[in-house]
């Protein structure tokens, strides 16, 4: 079975406590076994991951840009947390390994947020962009990269 990787960034591991009014209150453990869900409904398995060491997301980055040309990832859901606004070593490996489609993923809108928040390192080099629709903008993610991977059949179903 083909995989999906799911990766989150910086401080993904407190959703549920940290800013509860801007992020919501489900957890990591909610949005993984929401991924997990998505992608076995699309016939994908899901390789997830969260760090709060941007050279543990770019290893990640690497080995998933290896495992999708060797014919066995379809892509990576990619919330790199505050790391968007500061990481061009994020927007590097990205590039890096060109092929591999990322699906830029953010549980909030940032362009509606500070100022600070509007510059993402990450978008020029993404596949597409989720953002603003809660931790269900994963789902989301994660069935536009099935319908990109050539399974409209089994993408958006409704």
């Amino acid at each position: 079975m083909k995989k999906i990787l799911v990766l989150n960034g910086p401080n993904l591991n407190l959703l549920g406590t940290r800013e509860p009014s801007q992020y919501g209150t489900r957890t990591l453990a909610d949005v993984e076994a929401l991924c997990r869900d998505t992608a076995q409904r699309l016939g994908y398995a899901v390789d997830f991951f969260q760090s709060n060491w941007e050279g543990a997301l770019i290893d990640k980055i690497h080995e998933y840009g290896r495992l999708h040309q060797e014919g066995e990832v379809v892509g990576c859901v990619f919330n790199p947390g505050a790391l968007t606004h500061t990481s061009v070593a994020l927007h590097d490996a990205i590039k890096g390994v060109a092929g591999l489609p990322v699906i830029e993923c953010h549980i909030s809108n940032i362009h509606a947020r500070e100022p600070f928040r509007h510059q993402s390192w990450v978008s020029p080099v993404a596949a597409g962009i989720v953002m603003g629709f809660g931790v269900d903008g994963y789902a989301v993610a994660i069935e536009a990269l099935a319908r990109r991977a050539g399974h409209p059949d089994k993408a958006f179903p409704g």
